[in-house]
């Protein structure tokens, strides 16, 4: 049997339980299990409540008791379940209220679940309320049982709890933000001194280690920990670029508090889309950034540092493979052993001139949901970074198709056109030898590249994470693919995906 891990909090009033809950709910999703026990009156209720509107992102969202009703379903962010079993008197009612089994992708939170113990599953955590009137009359006390999977929640709760104090923030409220399609989660901190921003990243490979015995995330250079996020952001903010502030770290457990940039973006109306002058101005600060020598190691402390990665033609190809992996068994179509041999030796074929040419810094995700307008800056500091990790040595065409072939919103052809004109010239005003024809073809093999690889990600991150919010941006991504493919240097594999390759469902 798996190991248990356990520790205790002390609550003084409310607010603390709801701080706690917040950060429990920083660390679990869809599928854990969560069971809360305790007299009447011990906070069993308010805790969960307290972890509903947390994910939910309201504080007036009505969560009753389910005394009665025995569960009440919520479905934000993902689906939750919220149970009471002090009315079952056998665990095989359950199943009647469509709790045995529990709902696959729930949150389920159990109130007195030691009336139905069979019916719970191994990996769990168990939180035991108690009242302590000796610390006031609103004080409880919760004691944490991690076990199974459950058990490792607890720990990194434990970590977070400790990290939370250290930095003084242990009293803030915290406020759910929208995570990514990572592993990573978000919660802005709140205190009279300010709003900042806790990054839970934990330690691990994205995926089993099934590409030549190294996970999918090792192979093209995905952080697995916090400590490219770190370095790279400080390489940044040396250069004089809008990175945020560091306050705070944990490297080892991969917590950090840091500048909040707030939440003016790029983008504008329903359906949103570019406001150009930002856009130019996103556009300028990759040609600054670019047009600068760039090290290929950087300090993370004082007696470390970070090498970046290179984002070699295996990296590539691997990404683009995920097309073949996940997008076309959703389109019921098939990826032979001869299909993947003609699919690698021409991408191969295409990537041999990016791979050859100098490289850069590329930050791999620099689009809208990343890029803070800070209006009160000047120059391209008016662009605030975020979610650049990812960093490796590349292409500089790479970043470029990213911001004006963006996966999330529609940037139209003739603004691409005049972007990619305004990058072209910006690089030829710093160096007359700049390749304007070489980097536009560079650039047509980029974004193919990255949109071959977003067909399968969007794919995969609905198959495997269940997440289907992503496959209505396909169709765009098509879109964009079929304006890469135009360019001359593509016409064998523009042929080759014509062929073998559907387009997705609208």
């Amino acid at each position: 049997m798996s190991a248990s891990a356990t520790f205790s909090v002390a609550l003084a009033n409310e607010t603390a339980t709801s701080n706690l809950m917040a950060d429990l709910a920083l660390l679990v999703g869809p599928g854990d299990v969560i069971t809360l026990s305790g007299d009447l009156g011990a906070g069993k209720t308010a805790a969960a409540r307290a972890m509903i509107r947390y994910l939910a992102g309201d504080d007036a969202l009505e969560v009753p008791s389910p005394t009665f009703t025995l569960a009440q379903i919520y479905d934000q962010p993902f689906p939750i379940v919220h149970a009471d079993l002090y009315r079952i008197n056998d665990a095989s009612e359950l199943e009647e209220i469509g709790l045995s089994p529990l709902p696959e992708g729930t949150l389920a939170l159990i109130e007195w679940p030691e009336r139905a113990p069979d019916a719970l599953p191994h990996d769990r955590i168990d939180i035991a309320f108690s009242h302590r009137s000796a610390l006031g009359s609103n004080a409880r006390a919760a004691e944490f049982t991690g076990y199974g999977k459950g058990a490792a929640l607890v720990e990194r709760l434990r970590a977070l709890r400790k990290f939370l104090d250290a930095s003084g923030h242990s009293g803030s409220k915290r406020e759910r933000m929208a995570g990514d399609a990572s592993t990573r989660s978000y919660a802005r901190l709140i205190r009279d001194d300010g709003v900042f921003i806790l990054m839970n990243s934990p330690k691990r490979p994205d995926g089993a280690a099934i590409y030549g015995g190294k996970p999918y995330s090792a192979v093209v250079h995905l952080a697995e920990d916090v400590k490219p996020f770190v370095a790279i952001c400080n390489g940044l903010r040396t250069r004089g670029f809008s990175a945020p502030v560091i306050h705070h770290t944990d490297l080892d457990e991969g917590f950090l508090v840091t500048e909040d940039f707030g939440t003016t973006g790029v983008i504008e109306g329903d359906p949103p889309r570019p406001i150009a002058a930002r856009y130019e101005a996103a556009t300028d600060l990759l040609a600054a950034l670019h047009r600068e020598p760039l090290p290929e190691t950087l300090p993370l402390t004082a007696e470390l540092t970070y090498a970046i990665p290179v984002f070699d033609t295996d990296a590539l190809l691997t990404e683009a493979s995920l097309m073949l992996d996940w997008y076309l068994p959703d389109r019921g179509a098939e990826a032979t052993g001869d299909l993947r041999a003609e699919f690698n030796a021409m991408w191969r074929d295409l990537l041999a001139g990016p791979a050859a040419a100098p490289k850069t810094w590329v930050l791999r995700d620099f689009h809208s949901p990343n890029l803070i307008w800070l209006g009160d800056r000047e120059g391209f500091a008016r662009l605030g970074i975020i979610d650049f990790q990812d960093t490796v040595l590349g292409s500089p065409a790479y970043d470029l198709a990213s911001l004006l072939q963006d996966a999330r919103i529609d940037v139209p052809e003739q603004l691409e056109l005049a972007l990619l004109t305004q990058y072209i010239k910006a690089r030829r005003a710093a160096d007359e030898g700049f390749d304007a024809a070489g980097f536009a073809g560079f650039y047509a093999i980029m974004s193919a590249q990255r949109n071959t690889k977003l067909l399968g990600i969007f794919a995969r991150l609905n198959r495997r994470d269940g997440k289907p919010q992503y496959l209505r941006h396909q169709p765009r991504i098509w879109t964009y693919l079929n304006r890469s493919l135009a360019h001359p240097a593509l016409s064998r594999i523009r042929d080759w995906y014509a062929a073998n390759v559907p387009p997705p469902v609208p």
